[in-house]
């Protein structure tokens, strides 16, 4: 849809996948072998329960990197499920990875992909 020169996509998801610091760049591979166009990666520092277990209780911050990504809603269950088992989330304290439907969002697109993706326009 597009209004005052600004195109919004709907239909798509934002799918975001924690993972250990240094594994970033590993989910970016998968991702867009998976399909997904691009994706944004940055640091963050955080804790969970198994890092309460460390000197006298006391919690240890963990640095994680954390990727995001904006996929049609279509490709959401194949982009995640490559994520998980290719970054072995199965394994406890590997990462997580999570999908959040958005209602609209904004972003340049080239006049030449808009035409291809308007309906009956070959």
């Amino acid at each position: 849809m597009s209004e005052s020169g600004i195109t919004y996509l709907t239909d798509v998801v934002l799918i975001t996948c924690v993972v250990m610091h240094g594994r970033g760049d590993d989910a970016v591979k998968v991702a867009r072998e998976a399909g997904v166009a691009g994706a944004i990666v940055y640091n963050a520092r955080g804790h969970g329960a198994r890092e309460r277990l460390g000197l006298l209780g006391v919690a240890v911050e963990a640095e994680k990197d954390v990727v995001s990504m904006v996929v049609a809603t279509e490709q959401r269950d194949l982009v995640m499920h490559s994520l998980y088992t290719q970054l072995g989330l199965d394994r406890p304290g590997a990462g997580m990875v999570y999908a959040v439907p958005m209602d609209k969002m904004a972003t340049y697109i080239p006049a030449d992909v808009l035409q291809r993706l308007q309906p009956g326009v070959a």
